[in-house]
């Protein structure tokens, strides 16, 4: 059989490794990649450049005195934001308005994350910077309640942040799984809000808007309402591209300036596609396939390309399993896609989220894994495990041999978006 001409040979990360798929080239339907610059001004110009020009807002310099105390919200550890990058720009404009170490607390928003070492704390900011300037963490046992969102989710702040006369947000702006991007508002809920808080916000998660690159996400709005009866009146956000180095910059009114942020994002990593048959996704290998947990957020942007009933081959080594304990549960505890859905409207835990997010994905399509966990915990999970790519391939294209296939090398870092016909 003299075919081989029309094969196609696409390289696809697996943990550490590459597995080349073969795939035949008519039935490829486009390879979805990112369209990050080529070209990258230097980091620290671009924070400077931003907090010299804020959206609808004056500088930084022209709001702070010698007596304003000022609270600047920082990433935590579970974070790609580089911090110790932002921080000197931003205290640079501080202290020429004026601004006091004395008077300036830097409080890492842990949200409901684990507590910090001081060696992590320390190498977020930099040693400099913890030196001189009272770095603090979240604690969720002393918030104080300031509102309800038109959502019902109460509005409780960490009390050092409402102490404070002047507040700055920082972080990232990327896709999020569930509130449609990251940075913004999130400084403050989750950031550093209470657990009540937190959980109220989240069970929204399952919405149907509640996915990536919408910023009309049920959970982003809520929690841009919060943020605004809080009175959030600054942020400073980056955005960073796949080898985490800052591409853009933005500064000022935290919804106008996390928008500007956003038309970025979505130019890098947003591609129109025709849903198709199939997609085939990688996370992009390790760290993003390290867990279950982790990789299905690769899968949820996936969802996006393939038309209702299709088929989903997700690459993920999982080489640390599952990744989450109470996920795990779920999976053994839910016999179908239906307990899952069924048992989050009524019973919210953080974990139990995924089998529910995954569980409405698999109503929807075929869901195929090729990783390296135990079979019996692959079908708990709602997938039909596969031990390599090509068989995956062969169980899609036996049913369909004309079938049309996405192919997502970068699942985390990419979102399809359906043209709208």
């Amino acid at each position: 059989m003299n075919m081989k001409t029309n094969i196609k040979q696409i390289p696809l990360a697996f943990g550490s490794g590459i597995f080349e798929l073969e795939i035949p080239e008519k039935n490829i339907s486009s390879l979805i990649l990112p369209s990050e610059p080529e070209k990258k001004e230097d980091g620290a110009l671009l924070i400077r450049k931003a907090l010299e020009n804020p959206i609808k807002s004056k500088r930084l310099s022209e709001i702070v005195n010698p007596e304003t105390r000022i609270a600047i919200i920082v990433s935590d550890v579970t974070r790609p934001t580089p911090t110790a990058k932002i921080l000197p720009p931003l205290l640079e404009e501080l202290y020429s308005g004026g601004a006091r170490d004395e008077n300036i607390t830097i409080i890492f928003a842990l949200g409901l994350h684990r507590q910090q070492t001081e060696e992590e704390s320390k190498k977020l900011v930099g040693d400099d910077i913890y030196k001189k300037i009272r770095c603090i963490q979240h604690d969720t046992s002393r918030c104080r309640r300031i509102g309800v969102t038109s959502r019902g989710t109460p509005i409780d702040i960490f009390e050092e942040v409402i102490d404070a006369d002047f507040v700055i947000g920082t972080g990232g702006i990327e896709f999020h799984y569930y509130a449609g991007y990251s940075g913004g508002a999130k400084s403050i809920l989750p950031g550093v809000s209470s657990e009540e808080s937190v959980l109220t916000n989240h069970k929204m998660m399952i919405e149907e808007n509640a996915v990536s690159g919408r910023v009309d996400s049920p959970v982003r709005q809520d929690m841009e309402e919060a943020a605004k009866v809080f009175g959030l009146k600054f942020i400073l956000n980056v955005v960073l591209d796949s080898k985490k180095g800052i591409v853009a910059a933005v500064a000022g009114d935290f919804i106008e300036a996390h928008r500007k942020g956003i038309e970025i994002v979505d130019t890098m990593y947003k591609v129109p596609v025709e849903p198709a048959d199939a997609v085939v996704v990688s996370c992009g290998g390790y760290p993003k396939d390290i867990n279950l947990y982790q990789a299905s957020k690769s899968l949820d942007n996936a969802t996006q390309a393939v038309k209702d009933g299709g088929s989903i081959i997700l690459v993920a080594e999982c080489a640390e399993g599952i990744g989450n304990q109470i996920y795990e549960c779920w999976n053994m505890e839910c016999k179908t896609p239906e307990d899952a859905i069924e048992r989050f409207k009524h019973c919210f835990e953080f974990g139990g989220h995924k089998s529910a997010i995954v569980a409405k994905a698999a109503k929807k399509f075929k869901l195929y894994l090729v990783s390296k966990l135990p079979e019996d915990k692959v079908r708990t999970a709602f997938f039909i495990p596969m031990a390599s790519v090509e068989e995956a391939l062969s169980a899609v294209l036996s049913e369909n041999p004309d079938a049309k296939v996405h192919l997502m090398p970068h699942g985390g870092q990419t979102l399809p978006v359906r043209k709208e016909n």
